[in-house]
């Protein structure tokens, strides 16, 4: 039975996957694919190193977001991510490839001139999931294989795509529900508040393509740069996939 994951972008909401995937693993549910953008891709790539859901959220709490941004000014984004890429590579070896992982791994990125999603899976890691969460404008795009890269939620933040014809079993985690109930009080919220909107826009049309849709409601109550409450986060991912214990076991039993 192949179970397969797509892990959706979110910023620091995209904690919540981890602790959906220590559940996973305290269900004994086998994962066999992740497909993974942005945050989620972050997430799938740590996970399919090797490394636990709990040693991913201890090297995200100890690692300051503000830290690792550095204004450039450049002409095509504020920030860059040579210092991302700095600790991808002390983590993860700066040669690491896709083949290297213990699971088959997809990331997804918005190719910026063609304006197609751009899915990796074989050769250079870092790269390709440094790309996967460059947010347009505010990160300079990463140049690969001839591309022009950066976020892959700005087309497709559900990426259940490249899990057709691998798994027998496709479980969409969806970590951005929409607060119907914000109030929009300052310029950063109303960035923020559009960039949702837009991006929670395109993974309507890939709802009934997976077999289950998890998505935790209480993440509402949660900005995209909540990194302070990495553990609250967590654990609104954890408890959700335990009380969704029923309806996974129903899923991957049907197969």
């Amino acid at each position: 039975m192949r179970v397969g994951l797509a892990l959706s972008g979110g910023g620091a909401r995209g904690i919540a996957h981890l602790g959906v995937l220590k559940a996973m693993d305290e269900l004994g549910v086998k994962i066999s694919m992740i497909s993974g953008v942005s945050s989620g891709a972050i997430a799938g790539v740590l996970y399919g190193y090797g490394y636990s859901p709990d040693e991913i959220l201890k090297l995200i709490k100890e690692l300051s977001v503000f830290q690792v941004m550095r204004p450039v000014f450049g002409k095509t984004g504020l920030l860059h991510l040579e210092e991302v890429e700095k600790l991808y590579n002390k983590y993860l070896g700066a040669h690491l490839t896709f083949e290297d992982l213990k699971m088959p791994v997809v990331v997804s990125a918005t190719e910026m001139n063609e304006g197609v999603t751009a899915y990796f899976s074989s050769g250079e890691v870092i790269k390709p999931l440094l790309a996967s969460s460059a947010v347009p404008i505010l990160y300079q795009p990463v140049r690969y294989q001839g591309k022009l890269l950066n976020d892959g939620g700005l087309l497709n933040n559900l990426p259940i795509e490249p899990l057709y014809n691998n798994c027998d079993v496709k479980i969409a985690v969806h970590v951005n529900p929409i607060n119907h109930q914000a109030q929009i009080t300052s310029l950063r919220g109303m960035i923020e508040r559009t960039v949702m909107l837009a991006i929670n826009n395109n993974i309507k049309l890939r709802l009934n393509q997976c077999d289950l849709f998890l998505e935790p409601q209480e993440l509402k109550s949660y900005r995209l740069t909540s990194f302070r409450k990495a553990d609250e986060i967590f654990d609104v991912g954890y408890r959700y996939a335990k009380r969704m214990e029923r309806h996974i076991r129903q899923q991957i039993n049907k197969n």
